[in-house]
């Protein structure tokens, strides 16, 4: 409640309600955000929080409830007219049109122009401003944007929501993506536009992200707050009890590491402009993790490995047998199984059913003579539906109507169900929330201990830390350190991605 005589809070939302046909996504939440505050949202995948802030960000209209901005009534039309609100938001889903240059990505749709032509230079300028603040001005410019790897895309959409000047700032997982030393210049900008009197919005599955940079908080399940309140001495334990309604003991499973044969050998490996030359050992029963910062080559790695990416040199050693000539078919067949970290772009086929894509490596299986047994791939849907909690209506719902991180789930489904032998996972936990997480820590753990092989790529480091056995570094392009678990602090593995001095 307001106190008579006080300044209205930068952002007030009260009783918004949304359904999409019978799925009730938002029942009457409720929320107030002051000036110069940052505000963290929490909550499990499908809780609700995406379409709080499409809705505040104008991608979509309440059913019901009421919005106002510096205590005028605010209902914008589209996210263009909310932008001119002074309302921008970071989407997790990478909102850019890859068919465009950086510059033009960044000031689209507000592009400095004179009696209807554009101000080439001006815009530049603007563009390039941008991305210093994220210390990426070496961006080139006139690259499409959808050339870069995600990382630098998310690096791209930031700079964009930036460049407006905002009063409200959404950001929905603006980590997800970024190595730590880009995730510390972003905490340094959300400091700046705090200090402004910028508001935030934060949307993160960190939680440790969340105490750094959050001021107060509200805990979302089921589309209704459940919670909110001062983030500084809230523990961590009491947030994830808000999220998921139980106790979540430990994140990452107790592991006895029982290294086997190995499986998997890879020598002088390189492909494209990135992956210049790496090498690894893997072994039945092993978690390998990789580490490296945006640009060292650590998706190029595994893609090349699969065959997704052709290789310009070395060796891929599978059982004792050489694959020189890969393809991901082949790889398939052969037991190798990767997630990539695009799914919405070459992880899943958005427009089928959630039984579609978690059986499609594997059709034969289900049909003979060209007639597939429908009845059977959504029975084996509905197992994994269950067994990873992944919430949809059932097997037949599209996966592009699933939250972010429900269709990571169905990608892993997929390996699950197929099923491989090596599991190549790349950023397998973005935009997963804890609950979810530590479902998937456990079949990850549980992947190792029936004898499997897993290459773990991943941004996290205490991801990395908690579940692997061994730790390979990536820097520029190549392999340039791999060592056991014990042998590895977060400050030398660092030391090794940067390649400075020890």
């Amino acid at each position: 409640m307001t106190i008579p005589g006080a300044m209205p809070p930068r952002l007030r939302l009260t009783g918004i309600c949304k359904s999409f046909g019978a799925t009730q996504a938002l029942r009457g939440v409720s929320l107030e955000v002051a000036a110069g505050e940052v505000h963290a949202l929490v909550g499990e995948n499908g809780a609700g929080k995406s379409t709080l802030m499409n809705i505040l960000s104008g991608a979509l209209l309440a059913d019901a409830g009421t919005l106002e901005l510096d205590g005028a009534p605010y209902a914008p039309r589209d996210t263009l007219d909310a932008r001119h609100c002074g309302v921008a938001m970071i989407h997790q889903e990478l909102s850019l049109a890859p068919h465009l240059s950086v510059w033009e990505n960044i000031v689209l749709g507000d592009e400095p122009n004179r009696g209807g032509w554009l101000r080439r230079a001006e815009a530049k300028s603007h563009a390039r401003l941008a991305l210093a603040r994220l210390g990426h001005e070496h961006l080139d410019l006139d690259r499409r944007a959808g050339s870069f790897p995600i990382a630098e895309q998310q690096i791209i959409e930031i700079a964009r929501a930036l460049r407006t000047e905002p009063r409200v700032l959404i950001m929905d997982e603006p980590t997800s993506s970024l190595a730590q030393a880009d995730t510390e210049r972003l905490f340094g900008v959300i400091r700046q536009l705090r200090e402004r009197g910028v508001s935030i919005v934060y949307i993160s599955h960190f939680l440790e992200e969340v105490e750094r940079v959050a001021d107060r908080y509200t805990v979302l399940k089921d589309g209704q707050s459940v919670g909110t309140g001062v983030m500084k001495g809230t523990p961590q334990s009491q947030l994830v009890r808000l999220m998921v309604g139980r106790e979540v003991t430990a994140l990452y499973p107790p592991r006895v590491s029982i290294a086997g044969a190995t499986v998997l050998e890879v020598s002088g490996l390189s492909a494209g402009r990135r992956l210049k030359r790496a090498g690894f050992t893997l072994a039945a029963g092993e978690i390998l993790g990789v580490a490296g910062l945006i640009g060292a080559g650590r998706t190029e790695l595994v893609r090349a490995v699969f065959g997704l990416d052709e290789s310009a040199g070395g060796v891929v050693t599978l059982a004792g047998r050489s694959f020189p000539n890969r393809q991901p078919r082949g790889s398939w067949q052969s037991g190798v199984g990767l997630l990539s970290e695009d799914r919405k772009e070459e992880g899943l086929m958005l427009p089928l059913s959630v039984a579609e894509n978690t059986v499609l490596t594997k059709l034969e299986s289900f049909g003979r003579f060209g007639w597939l047994r429908r009845r059977d791939i959504a029975a084996a849907a509905a197992t994994w539906i269950e067994r990873l909690g992944i919430k949809a209506s059932g097997p037949g719902q599209p996966v592009r109507e699933l939250s972010g991180g429900n269709q990571q789930k169905v990608a892993l489904a997929r390996l699950l169900e197929h099923p491989a032998r090596i599991f190549l996972l790349d950023e397998p936990t973005r935009g997963i929330d804890v609950g979810s997480k530590a479902q998937i820590y456990e079949l990850i753990a549980g992947l190792a201990r029936e004898g499997r092989a897993v290459v773990l790529v991943s941004s996290y480091l205490p991801e990395l830390f908690g579940m692997c056995d061994r730790i390979a570094v990536m820097r520029r392009g190549e392999l340039v350190d791999c060592r056991p678990n014990a042998d590895w602090t977060e400050s030398t593995l660092m030391t090794a991605a940067v390649g400075a001095a020890a």
